[in-house]
């Protein structure tokens, strides 16, 4: 399992990458791995507003639905638009290809909640 430590991770298993003044999204590689094959993904329109704790869009797998939850406040500024067509990315690369959004957070000092990847490996180990 793959935990790049230049990503901040939530506890329900989305990883966020500050690039300057925005922020990517998209979902860990336990997460990928507990899903299974992904076969579909809903992804926001670029402009929408995202809100902390709500979902902003679906993957589903041939094991389950799943909403993925913003783990920022803001606006998104792209979407990954390989991903309806492609969506095994987010199996085969869940932190490169498989990004979902960027965002342009309200707030940047809110990534300083979010786990490191130390603290999310501990974290996964036990559930």
């Amino acid at each position: 399992m793959d935990f790049p430590e230049e990503l901040k991770y939530t506890e329900d298993h989305e990883w966020v990458l500050p690039e300057g003044d925005l922020v990517s999204i998209g979902i860990s590689d336990f997460a990928q791995d507990q899903l299974g094959d992904v076969v579909f993904v809903e992804l926001p329109e670029v402009g929408d507003k995202i809100e902390v704790g709500k979902p902003f869009g679906v993957v589903e797998s041939v094991k389950a639905v799943s909403d993925i939850y913003s783990p920022l406040a803001g606006e998104i500024v792209e979407v990954n638009s390989d991903l309806p067509d492609s969506p095994e990315s987010i199996n085969t690369s869940p932190y490169r290809n498989g990004w979902m959004i960027r965002i342009k957070p309200d707030d940047m000092t809110k990534l300083d909640g979010l786990m490191d990847a130390s603290a999310y490996q501990a974290f996964i180990e036990q559930e």
